[in-house]
């Protein structure tokens, strides 16, 4: 964590909180880390409505654990974004940014555990240098 980083709170299942830490075990890391490669993983294909429609759908469902998140600054400045998009495409007054991260990384976590395992480890492979904002960011801040 540095200076940069950004803490944000969201709400999980207890499911997706345990899959979080596998994940983040399997690949020697910490659920933070693992959260922000899964919204860089996610978050590009979150571009059209039936994707904002998903995660209004994955917003719906209860979610009783809170688990708190340490985020590079660029990766939580896209949130604001997709929190608008969610929220005009919901007819929301607002979507707060720990909404659009949960629902991002519910729907992320609602992916097969090994494809998601295998992405981590692509992501983490040596001679592979890991972004702080993927390269289709572009698009998601003009369709906000």
């Amino acid at each position: 964590m540095d200076c940069e980083d950004v803490m944000l709170t969201v709400r999980i299942t207890a499911a997706e909180r345990a899959l979080l830490r596998e994940l983040a075990r399997g690949h020697g890391s910490d659920v933070s880390e693992v959260a922000a490669d899964g919204l860089l993983d996610v978050i590009p294909a979150l571009s059209g409505d039936a994707a904002v429609r998903r995660l209004l759908r994955v917003l719906a469902r209860p979610a009783p654990c809170a688990v708190t998140f340490w985020l590079p600054a660029p990766v939580a400045d896209l949130l604001p974004l997709l929190g608008e998009r969610v929220a005009r495409a919901g007819g929301l007054r607002a979507c707060p940014a720990s909404a659009a991260l949960a629902a991002a990384l519910r729907l992320w976590l609602a992916g097969d555990p090994a494809r998601l395992a295998a992405s981590l480890a692509t992501l983490h492979a040596p001679g592979t240098r890991r972004s702080p904002v993927a390269p289709s960011i572009p698009a998601l801040r003009a369709a906000a």
